[in-house]
């Protein structure tokens, strides 16, 4: 069995940081998000992948290489527009062949893998299986409709009045018949192949099309309080750990991890919170929930529940909390010299002032 690991979209929801980063690249826990699937993948006995890419392909071939620290070993399959999951799987019809398949959206975050999922598919085929899992807001995603006996009987992406509260989980199990549909589909509305369309003609055609209702935890890390939540989570596993230097005026309370370079002076850090090698930080507060990255510095500052991405500068500003800042940031105090806000904000940004 082979994976195809989708990392081509532009992560509009993300902007501005996706305006020069890849969104799968976007850190929790200080590790990319794509790095959790890669590594599910590899759990799950899967070496073969191919990684569907776009405008961000040189960033993420840096990141990723031929796959090798993974255990992997990586095709790269270049999409010239974001046109729809089902495209992904339409243009990796060659690297796929006929084999079985898993596919995993590249932004998707599941705690506890993919391997009991995969083992059961391998011991028992089918044309298609679906993971479900129920949310809150439908609306959002592409929704499964189940019949009497618990089978998938229609699927809509993001429908106004959704038919159930089951979303599709971004991974799915397919046999080759999947080729076919992609090939039968149109192009939907917002002018995409999707893959909930293609599921439905599998269903359309009698094919067998199975579902696994998950209850573990799944986020997908489109948006920014999607991506605090995934850190959130992935803190509440840490283990302690103390590399770097840290001085008698230095308070740590729960589980920190510091990493080696790292130099923490006069600081509270309540836990669980990690910071990054080679950070400084310095009569600040670091609070839980909150991921600093590497070469970060920190000073005289309040920061809690927030992600903070490599060679950032924080300096004099308290309190910041729920705020995903960026690569090579900095965050100043303005001069108190009257009620005025100075903003430089690039496309599409999202700003809230008190």
């Amino acid at each position: 069995m082979k994976a195809l690991v989708l990392s081509g979209g532009s992560g509009t929801r993300l902007r501005p940081i996706t305006h020069t980063s890849a969104k799968q690249l976007v850190p929790v826990g200080n590790k990319p998000v794509l790095f959790y699937g890669l590594e599910a993948i590899a759990e799950a006995g899967i070496t073969e992948v191919g990684i569907v890419v776009g405008e961000t392909e040189a960033e993420i071939r840096r990141a990723v290489g031929d796959g090798s620290r993974f255990g992997l070993r990586v095709t790269y399959l270049r999409q010239e527009a974001p046109l729809g999951l089902a495209h992904g799987v339409l243009i990796a019809r060659d690297f796929l062949g006929g084999e079985d398949f898993l596919l995993f959206l590249g932004d998707n975050f599941i705690v506890g893998g993919i391997a009991d999922i995969v083992a059961g598919f391998r011991a028992n085929p089918a044309d298609a299986r679906l993971l479900l899992t129920e949310v809150p807001d439908p609306g959002r995603f592409g929704v499964a409709e189940l019949g009497p006996d618990g089978r998938i009987v229609g699927i809509e992406e993001k429908p106004q009045r959704p038919k159930s509260d089951l979303a599709l989980v971004g991974v799915y199990l397919f046999g080759p018949a999947i080729h076919r549909a992609v090939r039968a589909i149109a192009p939907s509305a917002r002018g995409e192949l999707e893959i909930s369309d293609a599921v439905q003609w599998l269903l359309d055609a009698g094919l067998d099309v199975r579902s696994t209702v998950i209850t573990g935890y799944w986020k997908d890390t489109g948006n920014v309080d999607d991506m605090l939540e995934a850190n959130r989570t992935v803190l509440e596993g840490l283990e302690h750990g103390v590399e770097g230097e840290v001085d008698g005026a230095t308070e740590i309370i729960g589980r920190v991890r510091i990493a080696s370079g790292a130099i923490v002076k006069g600081t509270r850090i309540v836990g669980p919170a990690i910071i990054g090698t080679g950070a400084r930080i310095v009569d600040s507060y670091i609070g839980p929930f909150t991921s600093i990255g590497d070469g970060v510095r920190v000073e005289d500052s309040e920061i809690e529940y927030s992600i903070v991405l490599d060679g950032s500068t924080i300096q004099g500003v308290r309190p910041i909390e729920a705020s995903l800042v960026g690569r090579a940031v900095e965050v100043t105090p303005a001069a108190r010299t009257r009620a005025a806000h100075r903003l430089v904000l690039g496309d599409y940004s999202r700003v809230r002032i008190a």
